[in-house]
């Protein structure tokens, strides 16, 4: 899967390879639309008869094919036009378990814009509970959990208040939701126009995070941990062209959710220069590491892991930023130690490379 236009440096050794996509993960920046693949869009499209601009299945493939920013946008607004019964929102959710068991994903902090959702025939309480419906199968059938983030876009003023809402109505069911970000357009949608509900938000218990420093640099940061006191930045990659939110960001130890192949494809990060995560793990920054919205960017996990390693990190430091997500889920106390333990035995019982 790795894409030979990527920046690497080094040639990845068969075995690290290998243990890369063995060791059990986390993962904590993954939109869960951006995440089904075109194949479940497709049965989607079908059911609901929502018309999709191909006369066939690989044509769609080739469609979600990424080419810029502006067919991205098109095609994840194509895609969630195409989500509108319960039966879609169950399916989703399985297959994207499928998907993260698959790659040894043990837990997930997905993201869900409801925006995209409200107002389009089901209620909170339908969309509600078929997510939840979709997360009990997927945890049956492949043995790995998902609980998620209501994901507020800036740029949509439609809905505000209500996807607050709807993630309060989401962590009382049993913790489905655990949290609220915000996530969008950087440029023109400064985090201050959100700073009351987000308050209202920590208040309520749930957690808050943010998309920042992404397309925008590092003013977009500060806003997002000064404006929203948001525990993790979303992306963040920017952060490095300024040195004292740099130290900041080492001395409080605030997580980066970073996803290197979804910076070179949307030209974050020049696809011919190392990822950003290399000078931020070399200034002591918190790093953990993602997929975002892995069919749209023809990635996965295991892929970001990879792709790293293409770039000189050493398995020590993969391991570690594989810890680091771990550490900065927003699981309960005794959730993570269970999960620490099964790192421990998987470090425990490797062999030599």
């Amino acid at each position: 899967m790795r894409d030979a236009g990527v920046f690497q440096s080094t040639t990845v050794p068969r075995g690290l390879e290998d243990r890369l996509k063995a060791m059990p993960k986390v993962e904590i920046h993954v939109h869960l639309e951006g995440a089904t693949g075109p194949e479940t869009v497709w049965d989607m499209a079908a059911r609901n008869r929502v018309a999709l601009p191909a006369d066939s299945l690989d044509a769609w493939r080739r469609i979600y094919d990424f080419r810029d920013f502006a067919h991205f946008i098109e095609v994840y607004e194509l895609a969630t036009s195409t989500m509108q019964t319960r039966e879609d929102y169950e399916q989703m959710v399985v297959d994207f378990a499928a998907r993260q068991a698959a790659q040894g994903i043990l837990y997930s902090e997905a993201y869900f814009s409801p925006q995209l959702h409200l107002g389009r025939g089901l209620s909170r309480r339908d969309i509600l509970a078929s997510l939840g419906a979709g997360a009990e199968q997927g945890h049956r059938i492949h043995g790995t959990t998902v609980r998620f983030i209501a994901d507020l876009s800036r740029q949509t003023r439609e809905r505000r208040t209500e996807v607050l809402r709807f993630a309060l109505d989401g962590r009382e069911r049993g913790g489905l939701f655990i949290g609220m970000g915000v996530g969008g357009i950087e440029t023109g949608y400064p985090t201050e126009l959100f700073t009351t509900l987000f308050d209202e938000a920590r208040r309520n218990g749930l957690h808050v995070v943010a998309h920042a420093g992404e397309t925008e640099g590092p003013e977009s940061v500060w806003g997002a941990l000064r404006d929203l006191g948001a525990q993790r930045i979303g992306h963040g990659v920017r952060s490095t062209e300024d040195r004292a939110l740099v130290d900041h960001l080492r001395q409080k130890q605030i997580p980066l959710e970073v996803s290197p192949n979804s910076n070179y494809r949307l030209h974050v990060t020049p696809s011919d220069r190392p990822h950003p995560a290399r000078a931020l793990v070399d200034a002591g920054v918190y790093v953990t590491l993602n997929s975002d919205d892995p069919p749209m960017f023809s990635t996965d996990l295991n892929n970001e892991y990879v792709t790293l390693a293409g770039q000189g990190f050493s398995w020590q430091e993969l391991w570690r930023l594989n810890r680091n997500t771990l550490d900065a889920t927003f699981l309960l106390d005794g959730e993570k130690a269970s999960l620490r333990r099964r790192w421990d035995r998987f470090e425990a019982e490797l062999p030599e490379l």
